[in-house]
């Protein structure tokens, strides 16, 4: 081997360990587990940025399917998480309605509604709409509110205070 190589292959190695000693101390783990976690997170953090850069992105469809059966399951809590971890990069229209649509189902009430869960429904819903723009209309047939500007306007409706909030007669609308 000529001298060059090894100068070469030497480069390689040291920027390497640099890379890896930034990593460590950027991420600052506690224990083996922790770095060992810590760099798959990383990991498939890149990898989903690089499916994004390059048009690859697709959702987790196990990880949606399995959130929609908790979501039609009334547990939304759990829904949203599995949503979450099926589209990481908040990237899929579809997905991020049904996580606006289980904050609006979770923060419904008859006498009044969860102000900070309508909030937190509020950025998702934006976001669908966004991502699927003024096309897109729901086939789910358990959904009374089949487009995301619906979905966003009863959140927005929700969070006011109006005369009809005090009608007593409001208790007798039905979730949408």
């Amino acid at each position: 081997m000529k001298s060059k190589h090894f100068q070469i292959i030497g480069i390689f190695l040291s920027s390497l360990f640099g890379v890896f000693i930034i990593f460590l101390y950027a991420t600052a783990p506690r224990s083996l587990e922790d770095l060992s976690l810590k760099a798959s997170a990383t990991v498939t953090k890149a990898i989903n940025t690089g499916q994004v850069v390059t048009g690859t992105y697709q959702v987790d469809e196990k990880k949606f399917q399995q959130g929609l059966n908790y979501f039609r399951a009334n547990d939304f809590s759990s829904a949203r998480v599995l949503f979450d971890e099926a589209d990481p990069e908040k990237r899929d229209g579809k997905t991020q309605f049904y996580i606006a649509y289980s904050f609006y189902r979770q923060g419904w009430g008859r006498f009044s509604s969860d102000d900070e869960l309508f909030k937190r429904g509020l950025e998702p819903a934006k976001r669908a709409q966004t991502l699927l723009g003024g096309e897109f209309t729901s086939d789910d047939t358990d959904l009374k509110l089949k487009t995301p500007a619906a979905l966003l306007n009863e959140l927005e409706e929700g969070l006011r205070v109006t005369s009809d909030d005090f009608n007593p007669l409001g208790a007798l609308d039905e979730r949408k």
